[in-house]
Protein backbone atom coordinates (compact mmCIF):
# COMPACT_ATOMS: atom_id res chain seq x y z
CA UNK A 1 0.00 0.00 0.00
CA UNK A 2 1.43 3.64 -0.97
CA UNK A 3 3.07 5.28 2.11
CA UNK A 4 2.71 1.85 4.32
CA UNK A 5 4.65 -0.97 5.40
CA UNK A 6 6.49 -2.53 2.70
CA UNK A 7 4.64 -6.40 1.90
CA UNK A 8 6.63 -8.64 3.20
CA UNK A 9 8.16 -11.25 0.07
CA UNK A 10 9.32 -14.45 -0.51
CA UNK A 11 12.88 -14.83 -0.95
CA UNK A 12 14.18 -15.71 -4.38
CA UNK A 13 13.27 -19.83 -5.23
CA UNK A 14 15.92 -21.66 -5.65
CA UNK A 15 17.09 -22.59 -8.98
CA UNK A 16 16.72 -26.41 -9.82
CA UNK A 17 18.81 -28.39 -11.91
CA UNK A 18 17.00 -30.90 -14.02
CA UNK A 19 18.05 -34.13 -12.21
CA UNK A 20 20.82 -35.29 -14.58
CA UNK A 21 22.70 -32.18 -13.48
CA UNK A 22 21.77 -32.41 -10.26
CA UNK A 23 23.92 -35.66 -9.43
CA UNK A 24 27.20 -34.44 -11.34
CA UNK A 25 30.08 -32.72 -9.75
CA UNK A 26 32.04 -30.31 -11.08
CA UNK A 27 34.97 -31.10 -12.60
CA UNK A 28 37.94 -30.85 -9.84
CA UNK A 29 41.28 -29.19 -11.56
CA UNK A 30 43.20 -29.65 -8.15
CA UNK A 31 44.44 -27.01 -6.69
CA UNK A 32 44.27 -23.24 -7.37
CA UNK A 33 47.86 -22.93 -9.59
CA UNK A 34 47.71 -19.28 -9.98
CA UNK A 35 47.38 -18.45 -6.14
CA UNK A 36 50.38 -20.88 -5.45
CA UNK A 37 52.78 -19.44 -8.27
CA UNK A 38 52.24 -16.03 -6.66
CA UNK A 39 53.50 -17.74 -3.29
CA UNK A 40 56.04 -19.47 -4.36
CA UNK A 41 57.24 -17.88 -7.35
CA UNK A 42 59.83 -19.75 -9.66
CA UNK A 43 60.22 -22.62 -7.02
CA UNK A 44 56.53 -24.06 -7.92
CA UNK A 45 56.93 -27.51 -8.98
CA UNK A 46 53.75 -28.21 -10.91
CA UNK A 47 54.01 -31.50 -11.68
CA UNK A 48 49.60 -32.37 -11.13
CA UNK A 49 48.54 -31.49 -14.87
CA UNK A 50 50.29 -33.82 -17.21
CA UNK A 51 51.78 -30.60 -19.16
CA UNK A 52 54.87 -30.97 -21.84
CA UNK A 53 57.67 -28.52 -20.44
CA UNK A 54 59.30 -29.03 -23.77
CA UNK A 55 56.67 -26.75 -24.30
CA UNK A 56 55.34 -26.02 -28.15
CA UNK A 57 57.60 -25.94 -31.39
CA UNK A 58 59.58 -22.69 -31.73
CA UNK A 59 57.62 -22.08 -34.76
CA UNK A 60 54.59 -22.37 -33.12
CA UNK A 61 55.68 -19.86 -30.96
CA UNK A 62 56.88 -17.30 -34.04
CA UNK A 63 53.87 -18.07 -35.48
CA UNK A 64 51.58 -16.53 -32.77
CA UNK A 65 54.01 -13.79 -31.91
CA UNK A 66 53.37 -12.54 -35.75
CA UNK A 67 49.54 -13.15 -35.59
CA UNK A 68 47.87 -10.71 -38.03
CA UNK A 69 45.15 -8.76 -35.69
CA UNK A 70 41.78 -10.28 -38.14
CA UNK A 71 43.26 -13.72 -36.30
CA UNK A 72 41.44 -12.62 -33.17
CA UNK A 73 39.00 -10.06 -34.16
CA UNK A 74 37.27 -12.05 -36.81
CA UNK A 75 35.21 -15.37 -36.02
CA UNK A 76 37.50 -18.67 -36.94
CA UNK A 77 36.74 -20.40 -39.80
CA UNK A 78 34.09 -22.94 -38.31
CA UNK A 79 35.19 -25.88 -39.85
CA UNK A 80 38.79 -25.15 -38.92
CA UNK A 81 39.52 -26.79 -42.70
CA UNK A 82 42.95 -25.81 -42.98
CA UNK A 83 43.76 -27.89 -40.07
CA UNK A 84 41.52 -30.80 -40.59
CA UNK A 85 43.08 -31.10 -44.51
CA UNK A 86 46.81 -30.78 -42.46
CA UNK A 87 45.87 -33.65 -40.25
CA UNK A 88 44.26 -35.75 -43.25
CA UNK A 89 47.49 -35.50 -44.92
CA UNK A 90 49.60 -36.85 -42.24
CA UNK A 91 47.14 -39.15 -41.00
CA UNK A 92 46.44 -40.75 -44.35
CA UNK A 93 42.84 -39.78 -43.92
CA UNK A 94 40.47 -37.85 -45.63
CA UNK A 95 39.54 -34.23 -43.94
CA UNK A 96 35.45 -35.47 -43.71
CA UNK A 97 36.66 -38.05 -41.52
CA UNK A 98 37.95 -35.79 -38.65
CA UNK A 99 36.28 -33.44 -36.22
CA UNK A 100 38.02 -31.08 -34.09
CA UNK A 101 37.41 -30.20 -30.59
CA UNK A 102 38.29 -27.83 -27.91
CA UNK A 103 40.73 -30.18 -26.52
CA UNK A 104 39.88 -34.04 -26.79
CA UNK A 105 38.11 -33.28 -23.91
CA UNK A 106 35.17 -31.58 -25.68
CA UNK A 107 34.94 -34.46 -28.03
CA UNK A 108 34.73 -37.34 -25.39
CA UNK A 109 31.59 -35.25 -24.24
CA UNK A 110 30.42 -35.16 -27.14
CA UNK A 111 30.21 -38.93 -28.54
CA UNK A 112 28.03 -39.42 -25.47
CA UNK A 113 25.92 -36.58 -26.08
CA UNK A 114 25.40 -37.75 -29.76
CA UNK A 115 25.44 -42.31 -29.13
CA UNK A 116 24.29 -42.30 -25.32
CA UNK A 117 20.88 -41.58 -23.32
CA UNK A 118 18.91 -42.14 -20.42
CA UNK A 119 18.36 -46.23 -20.23
CA UNK A 120 21.55 -46.87 -22.31
CA UNK A 121 24.82 -48.28 -21.12
CA UNK A 122 28.70 -47.29 -21.27
CA UNK A 123 31.28 -49.33 -20.86
CA UNK A 124 34.65 -48.35 -19.64
CA UNK A 125 37.38 -49.84 -17.66
CA UNK A 126 38.14 -49.05 -14.04
CA UNK A 127 40.67 -46.59 -13.12
CA UNK A 128 39.85 -45.14 -16.85
CA UNK A 129 40.36 -41.73 -17.67
CA UNK A 130 37.89 -39.73 -15.24
CA UNK A 131 35.87 -38.22 -18.61
CA UNK A 132 34.90 -41.06 -19.32
CA UNK A 133 32.65 -41.29 -16.21
CA UNK A 134 32.05 -37.63 -16.65
CA UNK A 135 30.57 -38.09 -20.01
CA UNK A 136 28.47 -41.09 -19.17
CA UNK A 137 27.06 -39.45 -16.24
CA UNK A 138 25.72 -35.87 -17.42
CA UNK A 139 23.66 -37.71 -20.76
CA UNK A 140 22.16 -40.04 -17.73
CA UNK A 141 23.67 -43.21 -19.02
CA UNK A 142 24.39 -46.52 -16.85
CA UNK A 143 28.00 -46.90 -16.95
CA UNK A 144 29.31 -50.44 -17.30
CA UNK A 145 32.71 -50.31 -15.47
CA UNK A 146 34.82 -53.15 -15.68
CA UNK A 147 37.08 -54.51 -13.01
CA UNK A 148 40.86 -53.53 -14.16
CA UNK A 149 43.47 -55.77 -14.70
CA UNK A 150 44.57 -57.70 -11.15
CA UNK A 151 47.69 -57.21 -8.57
CA UNK A 152 50.47 -59.38 -10.47
CA UNK A 153 49.58 -59.27 -14.54
CA UNK A 154 51.96 -57.07 -16.22
CA UNK A 155 49.31 -54.45 -16.93
CA UNK A 156 48.58 -54.14 -13.29
CA UNK A 157 45.30 -51.46 -13.24
CA UNK A 158 45.13 -51.76 -17.07
CA UNK A 159 42.18 -52.22 -19.15
CA UNK A 160 41.06 -56.18 -19.02
CA UNK A 161 39.84 -55.61 -22.69
CA UNK A 162 38.58 -59.34 -22.96
CA UNK A 163 36.13 -58.50 -20.23
CA UNK A 164 35.50 -54.87 -21.60
CA UNK A 165 34.42 -56.55 -24.77
CA UNK A 166 32.45 -59.19 -22.58
CA UNK A 167 30.54 -56.71 -20.58
CA UNK A 168 28.97 -55.50 -23.70
CA UNK A 169 25.19 -56.09 -24.02
CA UNK A 170 21.90 -55.45 -25.95
CA UNK A 171 21.82 -52.22 -24.30
CA UNK A 172 25.68 -50.93 -24.76
CA UNK A 173 25.68 -47.90 -26.75
CA UNK A 174 29.52 -46.43 -26.45
CA UNK A 175 32.42 -48.07 -25.23
CA UNK A 176 36.04 -46.08 -24.08
CA UNK A 177 38.99 -47.11 -24.29
CA UNK A 178 42.30 -45.43 -23.32
CA UNK A 179 45.91 -46.29 -24.79
CA UNK A 180 48.29 -45.18 -23.23
CA UNK A 181 45.73 -45.02 -20.00
CA UNK A 182 45.34 -41.95 -17.52
CA UNK A 183 45.93 -41.98 -15.05
CA UNK A 184 47.52 -45.65 -14.79
CA UNK A 185 50.00 -45.16 -17.68
CA UNK A 186 49.37 -48.65 -19.01
CA UNK A 187 48.89 -49.80 -22.48
CA UNK A 188 47.53 -52.48 -25.07
CA UNK A 189 48.50 -53.62 -27.81
CA UNK A 190 47.09 -53.80 -31.08
CA UNK A 191 46.45 -57.20 -31.35
CA UNK A 192 44.69 -57.12 -28.52
CA UNK A 193 42.66 -54.31 -29.47
CA UNK A 194 41.75 -56.10 -32.78
CA UNK A 195 40.44 -59.10 -30.32
CA UNK A 196 38.20 -57.19 -28.43
CA UNK A 197 36.66 -55.12 -32.19
CA UNK A 198 36.24 -58.42 -33.18
CA UNK A 199 34.12 -59.07 -30.35
CA UNK A 200 32.08 -56.41 -30.26
CA UNK A 201 29.19 -55.35 -32.50
CA UNK A 202 29.45 -52.88 -35.68
CA UNK A 203 27.24 -50.89 -34.70
CA UNK A 204 28.33 -49.93 -31.16
CA UNK A 205 31.53 -47.21 -31.45
CA UNK A 206 34.58 -47.80 -29.89
CA UNK A 207 36.04 -44.90 -28.71
CA UNK A 208 40.16 -44.92 -28.27
CA UNK A 209 41.74 -41.93 -26.77
CA UNK A 210 45.37 -42.03 -27.71
CA UNK A 211 45.77 -38.57 -25.97
CA UNK A 212 49.55 -39.40 -25.57
CA UNK A 213 50.57 -41.27 -28.02
CA UNK A 214 53.04 -38.93 -29.08
CA UNK A 215 54.92 -40.51 -26.17
CA UNK A 216 54.42 -44.10 -26.76
CA UNK A 217 58.08 -46.04 -27.85
CA UNK A 218 56.93 -49.34 -27.28
CA UNK A 219 56.52 -50.65 -30.88
CA UNK A 220 53.56 -53.02 -30.08
CA UNK A 221 50.91 -50.23 -29.23
CA UNK A 222 51.04 -49.02 -32.81
CA UNK A 223 47.72 -46.67 -32.98
CA UNK A 224 44.07 -47.78 -33.65
CA UNK A 225 44.01 -46.06 -36.77
CA UNK A 226 45.25 -49.06 -38.61
CA UNK A 227 42.50 -50.88 -37.41
CA UNK A 228 39.70 -48.58 -38.59
CA UNK A 229 39.26 -49.92 -42.48
CA UNK A 230 37.92 -53.02 -40.55
CA UNK A 231 36.28 -51.56 -37.78
CA UNK A 232 34.39 -48.88 -39.02
CA UNK A 233 33.00 -48.28 -35.86
CA UNK A 234 36.68 -47.09 -34.15
CA UNK A 235 36.53 -43.77 -33.36
CA UNK A 236 40.41 -42.15 -32.22
CA UNK A 237 40.73 -39.34 -30.34
CA UNK A 238 44.08 -37.65 -30.08
CA UNK A 239 45.33 -33.62 -28.18
CA UNK A 240 47.37 -31.25 -29.35
CA UNK A 241 47.77 -30.50 -25.30
CA UNK A 242 50.57 -32.79 -24.45
CA UNK A 243 53.36 -33.97 -27.26
CA UNK A 244 52.36 -30.68 -29.17
CA UNK A 245 52.92 -28.86 -25.66
CA UNK A 246 49.76 -26.80 -27.02
CA UNK A 247 47.54 -27.11 -23.49
CA UNK A 248 46.87 -23.51 -23.20
CA UNK A 249 44.94 -23.32 -26.92
CA UNK A 250 42.97 -26.39 -26.21
CA UNK A 251 42.88 -28.37 -29.41
CA UNK A 252 41.67 -31.82 -29.89
CA UNK A 253 40.63 -33.99 -32.97
CA UNK A 254 38.77 -37.21 -33.72
CA UNK A 255 39.28 -39.48 -36.38
CA UNK A 256 36.37 -41.81 -37.36
CA UNK A 257 34.18 -42.72 -40.26
CA UNK A 258 32.90 -40.11 -42.02
CA UNK A 259 29.13 -40.64 -41.00
CA UNK A 260 30.09 -40.22 -36.96
CA UNK A 261 31.80 -37.80 -37.81
CA UNK A 262 28.42 -35.68 -39.57
CA UNK A 263 26.85 -36.49 -36.55
CA UNK A 264 29.13 -34.94 -34.19
CA UNK A 265 28.65 -31.54 -36.17
CA UNK A 266 25.55 -31.94 -35.13
CA UNK A 267 26.02 -31.17 -31.79
CA UNK A 268 29.90 -29.69 -31.66
CA UNK A 269 29.82 -25.92 -30.81
CA UNK A 270 29.88 -23.23 -33.40
CA UNK A 271 33.76 -21.96 -33.65
CA UNK A 272 34.80 -24.48 -31.14
CA UNK A 273 38.64 -23.92 -31.94
CA UNK A 274 39.87 -20.40 -31.52
CA UNK A 275 41.69 -18.91 -34.93
CA UNK A 276 44.92 -18.79 -32.40
CA UNK A 277 44.59 -22.52 -31.98
CA UNK A 278 44.01 -23.20 -35.33
CA UNK A 279 47.18 -21.79 -36.66
CA UNK A 280 49.68 -22.90 -33.41
CA UNK A 281 48.30 -26.82 -34.60
CA UNK A 282 48.62 -26.60 -38.41
CA UNK A 283 52.21 -24.92 -37.68
CA UNK A 284 53.32 -27.92 -34.64
CA UNK A 285 51.81 -30.54 -37.11
CA UNK A 286 54.82 -29.47 -39.59
CA UNK A 287 57.36 -29.67 -36.85
CA UNK A 288 57.79 -33.33 -36.53
CA UNK A 289 61.30 -33.24 -35.27
CA UNK A 290 60.07 -30.88 -32.02
CA UNK A 291 57.96 -33.99 -31.08
CA UNK A 292 60.73 -36.63 -31.62
CA UNK A 293 62.81 -34.76 -29.35
CA UNK A 294 59.97 -34.31 -26.77
CA UNK A 295 59.17 -38.20 -27.19
CA UNK A 296 62.98 -38.97 -26.45
CA UNK A 297 63.87 -36.74 -23.48
CA UNK A 298 60.46 -37.68 -21.98
CA UNK A 299 61.17 -41.50 -22.44
CA UNK A 300 64.64 -40.81 -20.69
CA UNK A 301 63.33 -38.31 -18.08
CA UNK A 302 60.78 -41.26 -17.25
CA UNK A 303 63.59 -43.91 -17.18
CA UNK A 304 65.68 -41.56 -14.81
CA UNK A 305 63.00 -40.43 -12.25
CA UNK A 306 61.42 -44.61 -12.02
CA UNK A 307 65.45 -45.27 -11.28
CA UNK A 308 65.82 -43.00 -8.38
CA UNK A 309 62.49 -43.59 -6.67
CA UNK A 310 63.12 -47.35 -6.49
CA UNK A 311 65.14 -46.58 -3.78
CA UNK A 312 62.08 -45.04 -1.65
CA UNK A 313 59.62 -47.40 -0.19
CA UNK A 314 56.73 -47.26 -2.87
CA UNK A 315 56.06 -48.62 -6.52
CA UNK A 316 56.61 -47.05 -9.75
CA UNK A 317 53.62 -48.20 -12.52
CA UNK A 318 55.36 -48.99 -15.82
CA UNK A 319 54.18 -45.95 -18.21
CA UNK A 320 54.38 -45.22 -21.64
CA UNK A 321 53.44 -41.13 -21.04
CA UNK A 322 54.93 -38.31 -19.40
CA UNK A 323 53.52 -39.46 -16.09
CA UNK A 324 54.34 -42.29 -13.39
CA UNK A 325 51.89 -43.36 -10.98
CA UNK A 326 53.54 -43.88 -7.42
CA UNK A 327 51.88 -46.62 -4.91
CA UNK A 328 52.72 -46.02 -1.62
CA UNK A 329 50.78 -49.05 0.31
CA UNK A 330 48.80 -46.89 2.22
CA UNK A 331 46.62 -43.73 2.47
CA UNK A 332 48.80 -41.22 0.11
CA UNK A 333 47.17 -38.08 1.30
CA UNK A 334 49.71 -37.29 4.05
CA UNK A 335 52.73 -37.15 1.34
CA UNK A 336 50.60 -35.17 -1.05
CA UNK A 337 49.82 -32.53 1.81
CA UNK A 338 53.72 -32.90 2.92
CA UNK A 339 54.91 -32.15 -1.05
CA UNK A 340 52.19 -29.16 -1.27
CA UNK A 341 53.50 -27.54 1.89
CA UNK A 342 56.94 -27.57 0.46
CA UNK A 343 55.85 -26.31 -2.94
CA UNK A 344 55.79 -29.42 -5.16
CA UNK A 345 52.24 -30.19 -7.13
CA UNK A 346 51.08 -33.27 -7.70
CA UNK A 347 47.64 -35.19 -8.59
CA UNK A 348 45.82 -37.08 -5.56
CA UNK A 349 44.54 -39.97 -6.72
CA UNK A 350 41.58 -40.68 -4.19
CA UNK A 351 38.81 -39.92 -6.70
CA UNK A 352 39.75 -42.52 -9.25
CA UNK A 353 39.42 -45.18 -6.15
CA UNK A 354 43.24 -45.21 -5.50
CA UNK A 355 44.01 -43.11 -2.75
CA UNK A 356 47.43 -44.66 -1.48
CA UNK A 357 48.37 -43.55 -5.38
CA UNK A 358 50.04 -39.77 -6.38
CA UNK A 359 50.26 -39.23 -10.18
CA UNK A 360 53.06 -37.15 -10.47
CA UNK A 361 54.07 -35.59 -14.36
CA UNK A 362 57.68 -35.58 -15.55
CA UNK A 363 58.75 -31.66 -15.65
CA UNK A 364 61.75 -29.72 -16.25
CA UNK A 365 64.36 -31.11 -14.60
CA UNK A 366 65.05 -28.64 -11.67
CA UNK A 367 60.99 -29.63 -10.87
CA UNK A 368 61.90 -33.04 -10.75
CA UNK A 369 64.72 -32.44 -8.96
CA UNK A 370 62.47 -30.32 -6.42
CA UNK A 371 59.71 -33.39 -6.93
CA UNK A 372 62.57 -35.76 -4.95
CA UNK A 373 64.23 -33.84 -2.67
CA UNK A 374 60.32 -33.09 -1.52
CA UNK A 375 59.51 -36.78 -1.50
CA UNK A 376 62.40 -37.84 0.28
CA UNK A 377 61.69 -35.17 3.37
CA UNK A 378 57.92 -36.46 3.49
CA UNK A 379 58.95 -39.83 3.33
CA UNK A 380 62.29 -39.94 5.93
Amino acid sequence: MAGGQPRDRPGPMPLEPNPIVARLRAYDPGHDLPSLRLRHGPALAELGSNENPYGPSPRVLQALRTLAAEEVYRYPDPQGLGLRRALAAQLGVEPVEICLGNGSHELLMLLAQCFAAPGDEVVHSEFGFAVFAIATAAVGATPRIVPALPTGHPQRRGHDLAAIAAAVGPRTRLVYLANPNNPTGTWFDRAELEACLRAIPANVPVVVDEAYHEYVTEPAIGSALALRARHPNLVVTRTFSKGHGLAGLRVGYAIADAAVVAILNRLRESFNVGGPSLLAATVALDDPGHVATTRDGTRAMREQLARELQSLPLQVTPSQTNFLLLDFGRDAAPVERGLYERGVVVRPMGGYGLPQCLRVNLGREDENARFLAALREVLA
